[in-house]
């Protein structure tokens, strides 16, 4: 019996200072413009978003909610605005280290998940362990998205 797999993609919406505030699943086909609505809803204040959350059109439809993305120029190439790219994506380097932590120490790329109910619950444990590694690491003193004090 052959089975068929269905990629998946998660888009997370972070708070300072690196916590796990929203996530969405979404088909790995989908385009990541699709995932903002329901990582928005009910925001306000500023997003920094990589290059695939790059739209005009995008924008100013946030904006009429009172939410400025900021992501860079979608070709590097031809960016109009290569410095501000450049302090944006060092900006960025925060959202990396999370998804860097929730790759490595979380195993979230692989899912054994066989059904919709352990694939939401496999993905809700490990949003939690961030969480809750995050608030013991601030609680100890350490930088929040310092988790291997946590170990030691």
């Amino acid at each position: 019996m052959r089975q068929t797999f269905y990629g998946l993609r998660v888009h997370v919406r972070l708070v300072w200072p690196g916590v796990i505030a929203r996530f969405c699943v979404a088909p790995a086909n989908a385009h990541e413009l699709s995932a903002v609505p329901g990582l928005v809803e009910g925001t306000v204040g500023c997003l920094v978003g990589d290059r695939n959350y790059w739209s005009p059109s995008v924008c100013t439809a946030l904006s009429a909610q009172g939410v400025v993305l900021l992501a860079p120029y979608r070709s590097a190439k031809r960016d109009p605005r290569p410095a501000w790219s450049a302090q944006l994506s060092r900006v960025r380097y925060r959202i990396d280290t999370v998804f860097g932590q929730l790759a490595d120490r979380c195993a979230v790329k692989r899912v054994w998940a066989r059904d919709a109910w352990h694939l939401w619950s496999r993905l809700l444990r490990k949003v939690l362990m961030h969480t809750l590694a995050v608030l013991l690491t601030v609680g100890l003193g350490h930088p929040p998205l310092h988790l291997a004090t946590l170990v030691v």
